[in-house]
This record gives structure tokens, sequence and C-alpha cells, in this order.
């Protein structure tokens, strides 16, 4: 639930420095994808934080969750928490932030067994009480919808099957994408 705050906390603050003349949060779509970059740099540094640090989420907190028929689970960990940073820096990209988007949905698919695996077998993370399953999948529900409207947002809408400007010799890429 905390992570879903810093998310909708981000979107407020970065939408209002769109508001305040920041032209690069101009729009709701680039502050999502800016907050959800936000949102994971946070969540991927519990991937690397050793197991002796209490005072937040760590490595080992994520490894009990991994499900048992998941191989060396210490090593998901981590490569899921680099594919979370490189996801997050691939959002505040322009460039890249279609590609992120899509690939980030897909990740958040992937990782949904293990939220699911840790509310049903009633798993702790950072010593607290197990999240509900009510509430983990709702979460990671929304994680998905906002990567995939960023991706959606992101990537130019090719020409339409039966358009004109696809039958054109000597048009640039550029010139068919608008």
């Amino acid at each position: 639930m905390e992570i879903t705050l810093i998310l909708a906390l981000a979107l407020i603050g970065l939408r209002l420095l769109g508001w305040l003349g920041i032209s690069r949060f101009a729009t709701w779509h680039v502050s999502a994808a800016h907050a959800l970059g936000v949102m994971l740099v946070l969540t991927a540094s519990a991937h690397f934080v050793p197991g002796s640090v209490s005072a937040m989420p760590n490595h080992a907190d994520l490894a009990r969750i991994v499900p048992p028929f998941v191989p060396f689970p210490n090593a998901v960990v981590y490569a899921t928490g680099v594919l979370e940073i490189l996801g997050a820096l691939g959002l505040v990209i322009s460039a890249t932030r279609g590609a992120a988007g899509l690939s980030l949905a897909a990740l958040f698919v992937l990782l949904l067994p293990a939220n699911i695996y840790a509310a049903v077998a009633g798993v702790p993370f950072h010593d607290g009480q197990p999240s509900p399953l009510w509430l983990r999948i709702p979460e990671q529900m929304l994680y998905i919808g906002v990567a995939l409207w960023v991706a959606r947002r992101a990537i130019p809408q090719v020409a339409t099957r039966g358009a004109a400007t696809s039958h054109i010799v000597g048009v640039s890429t550029a010139d068919m994408i608008s």
C-alpha cells in the first residue's frame, strides 16, 4: 500500500510541477511515466538491501515471497531489481518510454505469482502482517494498467490499414508517423 501511495504522491507532485511551468511534466501520461519510474527505483532498491537491514524491506524479504517452484530465488530477486531499474530509466527517456512501459507490464504480470504466493501462504513482508490477496492483486493490476497506459501514449500511432501514406514511395518513417 505504501508503494501505491508513493506512486500517487509522485504523480501529483510531478503534475504540480507541470502546472507551475516545467514543460517536461505538462501531460498526465509523461508525469505518470516518471512517477512509475520513481516508484520502481524505490522498490528496486529493496532488492539489493542486505537482510541485516531492518529499517526497510530487504533482499531476504523479497526472496521469501518467491514461489517455491521458481529456482534460484536470490538470483531472481537481484534480476528483477535490475529489470526494475532499467524499466525506470526507460520510462524517463522519451524514445524508450513505450518499450519500457510494455516491458514493465510484462514484468508485473510475471511478478504476480509471487504476490499471490505471499498472500495465500501468509508470508510476512518486512516483519509485518502478510498483505491480503484482495489488496495485492488490485495493486498489481494498477501498476500493469499504468505501464500499459504510458506505453500506449508513448508509442506513435502507425498509419492504419488502407491509409494512402503506407503506399507512398520516398516518404520517411518520421513523415508517416504523426
